[in-house]
């Protein structure tokens, strides 16, 4: 890229596995057929990439090591497009992180290693560097690579670049430095099991500097900011295909919001519309949304769910 990328992105970046199953989950010691399988990029960073991309964004991504059998893959998807590769570290001793998802509607369950990677010890992702982030006008930084993952906002912060974090904690301090932090009902039940989501919000926009998305899937969305009344949405009604990619589309949209200087509602508004076209279809990075597809169910139409083939898949 000739100039700075608009958004800086750091965290996960896989080959994700994913696995469309044609009648109903899993089920103990029975056949299940498999409709659709792809391989394709994943990972936190690596779809809300192809999202902002796909919305017209360009973007700069850093993060998971890139090995043998997934470096191919996602040079080629992302041959094209408006995204950077260059920061990525691409090794050829190891054939690279990823991940298997089965899907079947609103269920999906992925499987990987990495409970194992972060038990090794060693480091398996980048360290983000201050020239990849200066110059850009906002970022989104995934919570998991410990000092690195603080390192980056701390540049962000540095250079003014407004972030986007998610699942952070209430004492973290990418939480309460954060222009945005969406919380999962994943981080809820990991992080604040038994207490409900409205003591959860009243944590977090306590130490909060920006504003707190909580999302509970099909359930009302709630948001806010410090010394703010709590606020709730409800989430777009679409038909769901799959909910793989779901939170990755929504911290898109959100960085997407803050990148146009969105306000809150219409920031968390735009999000949900994004995360809602992303589930109607099938799979995600070969029919991200669109920004005409997002309007129009804004604007209170319905997202087109034959979702046509990229062009530059």
């Amino acid at each position: 890229m000739d100039r700075s990328p608009d958004v800086y992105l750091f965290g996960q970046v896989l080959g994700t596995h994913s696995f469309l199953l044609k009648d109903g989950f899993l089920q103990p010691d029975e056949y299940a057929e498999i409709a659709e399988q792809y391989f394709l990029p994943g990972g936190e960073t690596g779809t809300a990439a192809t999202v902002l991309d796909a919305l017209g964004v360009s973007v700069r991504m850093d993060g998971t090591w890139i090995g043998t059998e997934v470096a191919p893959m996602l040079k080629a998807f992302y041959a094209g497009r408006r995204v950077d590769l260059s920061p990525l570290r691409f090794v050829e001793d190891d054939p690279g992180v990823m991940d298997y998802v089965v899907i079947a509607g609103l269920v999906r369950s992925p499987m990987g290693r990495f409970q194992t990677l972060f038990a090794s010890g060693k480091r398996w992702w980048s360290v983000p560097r201050e020239e990849d982030i200066a110059g850009c006008r906002a970022a989104a930084i995934d919570p998991f690579f410990r000092e690195e993952s603080l390192l980056a906002a701390e540049l962000c912060r540095r250079h003014g670049v407004p972030y986007v974090t998610i699942d952070s904690p209430h004492d973290s301090p990418l939480h309460c430095h954060a222009a945005v932090n969406v919380i999962s009902g994943e981080c809820l039940s990991a992080h604040y099991a038994g207490r409900s989501p409205e003591d959860v919000m009243a944590l977090m926009q306590a130490e909060a500097e920006g504003l707190t998305v909580l999302t509970q899937g099909c359930g009302e969305m709630l948001f806010g900011r410090r010394g703010q009344a709590l606020r709730r949405m409800k989430p777009f009604p679409v038909r769901v295909r799959s909910t793989l990619g779901a939170g990755d589309t929504f911290k898109a949209g959100c960085v997407y919001g803050l990148l146009h200087g969105m306000a809150d509602e219409d920031l968390v508004r735009f999000a949900a519309a994004c995360s809602a076209v992303a589930i109607s279809r099938f799979p995600l990075p070969l029919h991200p949304p669109r920004p005409e597809e997002v309007e129009g169910l804004l604007r209170g139409g319905s997202c087109n769910l034959t979702a046509r083939r990229d062009p530059n898949a």
